[in-house]
């Protein structure tokens, strides 16, 4: 059999593609390696994100290519969000690609493959969604399925590259995510977690089928097992998904709700639909209904024309909404989106590297004293692997509310429930005994 080796860079959703790549390659008698230099078949997913993302897959197609001198019949594959944005230039950067493939092109990859196996270079970008069909997922060994539910974004959010390269909200058939929960199940998988950029905007094709309709559907499934979703746009939240989440028992109580900064002109420049008191609101809301709720966000450092005092305002909103994590960056101008023509806004990088490190240093105290609310407290977890660390044997798993937990023992029973009591607080994980 020949083989196949993807290289997967950026969010949960290029993880999911690649596991829906790994599948329709094995009808074409691909099998999976994790060693490149012996693949006959080589696929870079790329994120965009950020420029440092970008580089690094041009960086690593670089040494594959040096690697197709000495192994011609070796094929080359750039997919995902840097394909979908540079198109056709790929091919003139990187001659010895044989084949662009777009975010929204994912489906037809076997075609595309049989192709350029015949000796064709290929460019697959275009908008047009191409029709998804039922097929086999190689998932990656673990206790959680990823499953998106919907693409793309309608926000326009000026930082963000998303809209032009995953392209405008579209939602999954509400059968065929069903029937792919049912199969994960099936496989051994104990959490499901729904993927989409936002999440909260999912609609299939009747009436009132939303999120919430979609949770409770997936919620009467057999069996003893978890459900997350993720990302959640702040005011897409409503009262229903909320209601929802309190009423479903398979339901986690965890909610993803990036902010990117904690000043209201800011927010207004980087064109989110709220501001500070609004979020707050809405993280209020969630915490004063659902006890022991985790809520995580994202923030952006260093944007465009940000004074100190609107960075410090981001400080502040972390602190006073007591967030228990938070995903940071430093603000990486993207090409097509607005905030990258406010050349002359720019903040000077030695500025955006000390406010990255700042906001770092602020993410793991807010951190450490959301860990330390749950000391003596006994927890279920969802163990997800055994390590050995430092000579002791650990195993890892997850509360409901997504907390890691670390718990001496030297017994494998990944994907078994477990009850435990925190005995300790690390600033990004708990540690437990079990309960006997």
């Amino acid at each position: 059999m020949k083989k196949v080796y993807i290289e997967v860079m950026g969010c949960q959703m290029n993880k999911s593609d690649a596991e829906r790549m790994y599948g329709m390659l094995e009808y074409l008698g691909y099998t999976e390696t994790e060693n490149p230099k012996e693949a006959d078949l080589l696929i870079i997913n790329t994120c965009s994100v950020r420029q440092l993302s970008e580089d690094k897959a041009y960086s690593a197609i670089g040494v594959w290519g040096k690697w197709k001198k000495n192994k011609p019949d070796l094929k080359i594959v750039f997919f995902g969000c840097v394909a979908q944005q540079a198109g056709e230039s790929i091919l003139k950067r990187a001659p010895y690609v044989d084949l662009v493939l777009g975010t929204q092109r994912v489906y037809e990859l076997p075609e595309l493959i049989k192709r350029i196996e015949a000796g064709e270079r290929l460019v697959s970008v275009e908008e047009v969604p191409y029709p998804e069909r039922e097929i086999k997922i190689n998932r990656v060994k673990s206790v959680n399925a990823w499953i998106p539910i919907m693409e793309g974004c309608n926000n326009f959010c000026t930082y963000c590259i998303v809209p032009y390269t995953r392209g405008r909200e579209r939602s999954r058939k509400a059968e065929l995510i069903i029937n792919e929960a049912k199969k994960a199940l099936s496989e051994g998988f104990k959490e499901i977690t729904l993927l989409g950029q936002n999440v909260d905007s999912y609609k299939g094709e009747n009436e009132g089928e939303n999120l919430s309709w979609l949770l409770r559907q997936i919620n009467a499934l057999e069996g003893k097992f978890r459900i997350r979703f993720v990302t959640s746009y702040p005011t897409d939240i409503t009262e229903e998904l909320i209601d929802t989440v309190i009423e479903l028992d398979k339901v986690c109580e965890y909610f993803h709700i990036p902010m990117q900064s904690g000043d209201d002109e800011v927010l207004k420049r980087m064109n989110r639909r709220y501001d500070y008191a609004t979020y707050k609101k809405i993280c209020d809301n969630i915490r004063s209904r659902i006890p022991d709720v985790t809520i995580t966000s994202d923030f952006i450092a260093g944007f465009p024309g940000e004074t100190e005092e609107q960075f410090e305002n981001t400080l502040k909103a972390m602190t006073e909404l007591e967030l228990d994590y938070s995903n940071t960056a430093a603000y990486s101008p993207r090409e097509k989106t607005v905030a990258a023509r406010w050349v002359d806004l720019y903040i000077p990088e030695d500025i955006k590297t000390e406010r990255l490190a700042r906001l770092n240093e602020h993410n793991r105290e807010c951190c450490l004293k959301s860990n330390q609310k749950y000391i003596e407290r006994e927890m279920e977890v969802l163990v997800e692997k055994l390590e050995n660390h430092d000579g002791q044997s650990i195993i890892t798993g997850r509360t409901r509310n997504n907390k890691i937990v670390h718990i001496p023992y030297d017994k494998d029973i990944t994907g078994e429930f477990v009850n435990v009591k925190i005995s300790s607080a690390r600033t990004w994980y708990l540690r437990g005994e079990m309960i006997e």
